[in-house]
């Protein structure tokens, strides 16, 4: 690890509990206060998106006013994930909705870069509605040193990620993909413990200046375009304890795994792949049978220089 690494780590390091939520509303009162909005990403997330809102809306809004607004934006459920979340408290918007002229395609990125056009904060937090036994402290956490310290603009949470009862064995594909991605080409990141994890606060600020790869590799991305846009020493990442989730099938992990190799690549050298596919095999009826599937290749360009993000910040 490079010693550049090492003094991050000790510096940029933090747990959620070194900034209690006294000393996070004492910040915001200070400053006269960074509005906070958190997004929730979501597509099919009904049984886990209401607990989240629930927790967010009573802990963060209510009991305490450190949330300004907390947006679902909903990629095309066809459950009741947008109800269930309205229900809950939040704001839904269908990511169609949002920026028409630009027809949607399919992906995470997607819909966090839309959700800049539709919410209004100075910090931008994003929370993936999968998660179950959700803790706000994956928020405040999160968000607490972008309130207390200027010169932090990217903020990223770390945990350990049990898989089934087993624990630290989540992340499979941070382990055999991105962290060695990581190490090898951009080892001044080689400190982050969850570099693709869905948990991030970000100031607006930053995050209007980059472009958005629309599918998996959106966090790959956006970290390592925040490293080249402000330095390592903006960025940082916070212990927020035990994150649990729903854990997709290895052929799923195989999609995302070339995705985030498609968004490492074209960072690499800018260039286009000869065949963005991949082909998978599942055993049929009579034998393996091959199912080749896209591979992102598309990427949002920053927000800033989208005519009505523009027009509506302005406003």
């Amino acid at each position: 690890m490079l010693e550049e690494v090492e003094r991050w780590l000790t510096r940029r390091s933090w747990s959620a509990a070194d900034r209690p939520l006294e000393r996070l509303l004492e910040a915001r009162k200070d400053a006269h206060g960074p509005a906070v909005s958190v997004v929730l990403p979501a597509l099919n997330e009904a049984e886990t998106v209401g607990d989240i809102v629930t927790t967010i809306r009573r802990e963060l809004m209510e009991k305490v006013q450190l949330v300004d607004e907390l947006v679902v934006i909903d990629s095309g459920s066809t459950d009741a994930t947008a109800q269930v979340a309205r229900r809950a408290g939040a704001r839904v918007v269908h990511r169609d909705d949002i920026l028409p002229r630009v027809p949607a395609v399919p992906g995470k990125g997607e819909v966090l870069w839309r959700s800049l056009l539709v919410t209004g904060g100075d910090i931008v937090c994003f929370i993936d509605a999968d998660l179950k036994d959700f803790s706000a402290d994956f928020v405040s956490g999160i968000v607490g040193p972008l309130l207390t310290d200027p010169s932090v603009q990217f903020v990223k949470a770390m945990y350990d990620r049990p898989f089934g009862d087993t624990t630290g064995q989540g992340g499979r594909v941070t382990e055999m993909v991105a962290r060695p991605l990581l190490n090898l080409h951009w080892p001044q990141l080689a400190g982050f413990v969850q570099p693709l994890g869905g948990e991030y606060a970000v100031r607006r600020s930053l995050l209007e200046r980059l472009p958005f790869p629309v599918g998996y590799g959106v966090e790959l991305g956006l970290l390592v375009d925040a490293l080249h846009t402000v330095g390592l020493d903006a960025l940082a990442q916070v212990d927020v304890g035990v994150r649990k989730h729903r854990h997709q099938d290895g052929q799923a992990l195989g999609r995302m795994a070339a995705a985030i190799y498609r968004t490492a690549q074209l960072r690499l050298s800018r260039g286009h792949l000869v065949r963005p596919s991949l082909t998978q095999f599942e055993r049929g009826e009579h034998g393996f049978v091959p199912h080749t599937y896209p591979v992102d290749t598309e990427e949002r360009p920053p927000m800033r220089e989208i005519e009505e993000y523009v027009s509506r910040r302005a406003a």
